[in-house]
């Protein structure tokens, strides 16, 4: 798992600080929670970038050279998750992954190798924007012009996982099918009697859909141990062939055609082993019982592989709530399933009726992490291995409550 440090840093000021321990560590499911603008997407997208970067260097598509010259990460990669004019001159970051450390100090951006090539997965990176129904709302959005860079990202992942799909998908909310006509290059939702456009459906719905079909299409696309055995070993010697094929592409002299055979055998021979997931605010335009339905099959993809990981922002106490049911119902079953080895079956149809087993979250490998409006980040204290009720989406409810208390106080005395 990776870890991050982040200090003067658009909204992020102070940062993370757990008694002298400085790292944000990216646990296998990592939650941010906070009020507008205190860094909840700031933090996704800056991990989603340096994660990206520690990939393409392992793969040979960037070298050191060219990503320590001066502001070009700033200006470069940055820029892409349009956080680039999030710089100060104090500005720290600090990322440790498993093949390369990164840091930014003093205007300086420094790379070290930390040895760990052969054991490290290449994952496949997705960062699922808010601005997502966007893709489903509007007639060929990939022509109009800026829109963010990580929307035309997500639009071309969507697309292509919608023209992979061999047949109608059972959406888990609302009992809808989603369709792709191919002939017609249009998707639908079937419903029990009914049957309409994605564009002309409710704006939970526009929104859901896109991450539940690119999240389903990734997630289920890695083989990571089919993948580990044909790249890990042979890290090096893919390293090799990359570059007599970039020099096959670079020579002006060959035909197109062999140039795109190059390209894409170079596509073919790396095979990501795991889904990074960076998905803001997955309860966006959603009722409570569908926000369930969102978070229960974003977890279930994170666990179909170790080397997933689920990066999620959010303003829904439902979400920390029901993420909570999963985290006891995981530690519960655990010690049914050993109390009750030889009915393990049965164990589990009975938990399977509460909450889906496939979605269970271990209570060691989570963590959930407060932005504060003082720019600070804040890990959420944790009872019994679930996460503490004292969290700021379930005081604001709280407050609500005292505040009503309140009003009847006034009401009795004005009477």
């Amino acid at each position: 798992m990776s870890k991050l440090k982040i200090m003067n840093f658009g909204p992020i000021k102070n940062g993370f600080d757990n008694n002298g321990n400085k790292f944000v560590e990216i646990k296998k499911t990592t939650v941010f929670i906070g009020n507008q603008g205190t860094g909840k997407s700031t933090i996704a997208k800056l991990f989603s970038t340096l994660t990206w970067l520690e990939k393409a260097l392992v793969r040979g598509n960037i070298d050191k050279k060219d990503l320590t010259t001066y502001k070009r990460f700033q200006k470069k990669y940055c820029a892409y998750q349009n956080i680039h004019n999030y710089f100060r001159k104090n500005t720290f970051i600090e990322y440790i992954g498993e093949a390369y450390k990164f840091k930014y100090d003093n205007e300086i951006f420094t790379i070290s190798e930390l040895g760990n090539k052969s054991s490290y997965l290449l994952p496949k990176i997705m960062y699922v924007p808010a601005e997502r129904n966007f893709v489903s709302a509007v007639s060929q959005p990939e022509k109009l012009k800026y829109i963010p860079q990580t929307l035309f990202t997500f639009l071309d992942e969507y697309q292509r996982s919608v023209e992979e799909i061999e047949s109608n998908i059972k959406l888990p909310i609302n009992d809808l099918t989603f369709k792709f006509d191919k002939k017609k290059n249009v998707t639908k939702l079937v419903g029990t009697d009914y049957e309409l456009l994605l564009s002309e459906a409710s704006s939970g719905i526009q929104s859901f859909v896109p991450l539940y079909i690119v999240s389903k299409n990734l997630a289920e696309g890695i083989n990571s141990e089919t993948d580990y055995s044909k790249n890990k070993n042979n890290l090096e010697e893919i390293q090799k062939i990359r570059k007599k094929l970039q020099e096959i592409i670079s020579n002006e002299g060959l035909p197109d055609l062999l140039k795109n055979q190059a390209i894409n055998l170079i596509a073919e021979i790396y095979n990501n082993d795991c889904f990074i997931n960076v998905v803001e605010e997955p309860e966006q335009n959603l009722y409570p019982t569908s926000q369930k339905a969102v978070i229960s099959s974003l977890i279930e993809y994170n666990n179909l592989n170790n080397g997933n990981e689920l990066v999620i922002t959010t303003h829904s106490p439902f979400i920390i709530n029901y993420l909570t049911l999963l985290i006891k119902a995981k530690d519960i079953l655990d010690k049914a399933k050993t109390k009750y080895s030889d009915r393990i079956s049965e164990v589990e149809n009975e938990f399977n009726s509460i909450v889906p087993i496939k979605s269970l979250v271990d209570k060691d490998d989570y963590a959930i992490y407060q932005m504060t409006e003082l720019g600070e980040i804040v890990l959420l204290d944790k009872y019994n291995g679930l996460p503490s009720d004292e969290n700021f989406l379930n005081q604001n409810l709280a407050e609500l409550n005292y505040d009503f208390s309140d009003l009847l106080e006034l009401e009795d005395k004005w009477q």
